[in-house]
Parts: C-alpha cells; sequence; structure tokens
C-alpha cells in the first residue's frame, strides 16, 4: 500500500468531531499539505508576518475563515492557492481532523491535503512571511511539551518542531494529524490550551 493509501486509510477510520455552528465562534479552515521533500514526505508550515494585525509572527498552517456560503473544504483549497500559491483540487483531499476552537474566536476545521507533485510555494508575502517544510519523520517522533499556566485549567501544548517551538493551536493540529495519520491511533487535543500571546 502507497504512503498516500495509508494515511487516507487511517483518516477514513477516524472519527472526526464537529464543533456545532452557532458555538459564538467564526469558522476557518486550515491545510495539513503532505508534500514532497528531500527526504520523501513533509507537511507545510508557515510564519505569518510581524506587521499582521492579528497573529503576528505566528507560525500557522496555511488556512483562514470561510467565505459566506463556503464549505470547510473549498476555504481549504482557496487559502492554500491564495497564501502559497499551490492549486489543489478536490481529489487531493485525503481527509479531517477534529475541530479546535481557538482562543481568538476562531473554529478551525483541519482538512489533510495530498500534494503529488514537486512544487515549489511562491507566498504571498502579505500573509505569508517564511515558508518551512516539516519532515514527516521528525512530526511522528515529536513529543508534546505540557506547560501550566494562571490563566488557565488546561495544559498548554507545544512541540518542537525544525528547531523552534511550534505552540497549539497548530502544534495540537500537528500532533493529531501525526498520531491519527501517522500512527494510527486515535487521539484528542480538544483540551490542549494555547499561550496567552495566541488569544488575541
Amino acid at each position: 500500500m502507497s504512503l498516500r493509501d495509508e494515511l487516507q486509510a487511517r483518516l477514513d477510520r477516524f472519527a472526526v468531531r464537529r464543533i456545532p455552528a452557532g458555538s459564538g465562534r467564526r469558522p476557518a479552515a486550515v491545510t495539513v499539505v503532505v508534500a514532497p521533500s528531500k527526504a520523501g514526505r513533509g507537511v507545510w508550515l508557515t510564519r505569518r508576518p510581524s506587521g499582521m494585525n492579528r497573529h503576528a509572527a505566528q507560525f500557522a498552517l496555511p488556512g483562514g475563515r470561510l467565505d459566506d456560503g463556503e464549505t470547510h473544504h473549498g476555504a481549504a483549497l482557496r487559502e492554500l492557492e491564495e497564501e502559497m500559491g499551490i492549486r489543489l483540487g478536490p481529489d487531493s483531499i485525503l481527509g479531517d481532523l477534529d475541530d479546535y476552537a481557538t482562543r481568538s474566536g476562531f473554529v478551525m476545521s483541519p482538512t489533510v491535503l495530498w500534494c503529488d507533485d514537486d512544487v515549489e510555494p511562491r507566498p504571498n508575502p502579505a500573509e505569508v512571511e517564511r515558508v518551512f517544510l516539516i519532515e514527516l519523520d521528525e512530526l511522528a517522533e515529536a513529543e508534546p511539551i505540557l506547560e501550566t499556566i494562571p490563566e488557565s485549567d488546561r495544559p498548554v501544548m507545544s512541540l518542537p518542531l525544525i528547531g523552534r517551538r511550534i505552540h497549539a493551536p497548530t502544534a495540537a493540529v500537528l500532533y493529531q494529524f501525526a498520531r491519527v495519520a501517522l500512527h494510527g491511533e486515535s487521539v484528542r487535543v480538544a483540551d490542549y490550551d494555547q499561550p496567552v500571546f495566541a488569544w488575541r
């Protein structure tokens, strides 16, 4: 079985948890894109420009809020093209991960995509300062770091990746992808909180 088939089979077996509409948070889509890398396969991670009004200089997966009448799959594919210059079709969708409610007022719906071609991202400088590629082997081995803060009764979660600390919500999505798609485990991440700097 090919890697693509393995990932899709594990995601197909995963029972995705959705947050109902009307939760008071705005719907948003993010993408976990399994793309070619020097070592085989990896996933793209971006860093937002420091001059942005929201989430400035934070690590993020490609994505954004849904337009009126848009599905989270449609928004995921649109945002990937707008932010990274990568156009993929619906046939690239491998599956979904759990919705994640962010402290900044969004419900993130993650979609896992497969990128067949060895393409070079063309990031939009208004939305992406830098693009990183995390090798699947590194992601599969990453263990979460959990911290307590006085502002929350939930553990704040981060992952040590690419020589940096990647915090939730991005870290939560990446960790769930690693456990579900790479290890075949049913892991939930809704109870992991974000650092205070990501609440705005």
